[in-house]
């Protein structure tokens, strides 16, 4: 298997795992018997802004999201390199890898089964390319 079609899976895993996260909005839902009132309701002052928590909350979630399109444009973007310049990307190409994994211990410690999933199969990917990568240089 080429390095370019294990990176092209990967870009379509992260795009996947990308559109679930968004469609997630507002990673909350009123069945769990939670109430967000607080969350919302609670104001404070970072740096000059006056901020709640649920603020923080959707931010940092659609911050996520913007960072796994990115990383999915950056996936489809490394299997179209030629081989000798993947070569001169070793540190690129492997932490890329070792992100998804850290992602999938968070996602099994805080959150729940599907971006473990999805985690684990992205950085199989991410990580098979690279192997092939030295391979084919």
């Amino acid at each position: 298997m080429k390095p370019s079609l294990l990176y092209r899976i990967a870009a379509v895993l992260i795009l996947l795992f990308a559109a679930g996260h968004t469609s997630g909005y507002p990673w909350s839902d009123p069945t769990w018997g939670v109430d967000l009132t607080a969350m919302k309701s609670t104001h404070f002052n970072v740096f000059g802004a006056s901020r709640t928590y649920w603020d923080f909350y959707v931010g940092f979630g659609l911050i996520g999201s913007v960072f796994l399109l990115l990383a999915a444009v950056l996936a489809w973007q490394l299997g179209g390199l030629p081989p000798d310049t993947l070569s001169r990307m070793r540190a690129t190409i492997w932490i890329f890898p070792l992100c998804f994994a850290a992602n999938a211990v968070l996602a099994w410690k805080f959150i729940f089964i599907i971006p473990v999933v999805f985690s684990i199969a992205i950085a199989v990917c991410l990580a098979g390319a690279a192997a092939l990568s030295k391979k084919t240089s």
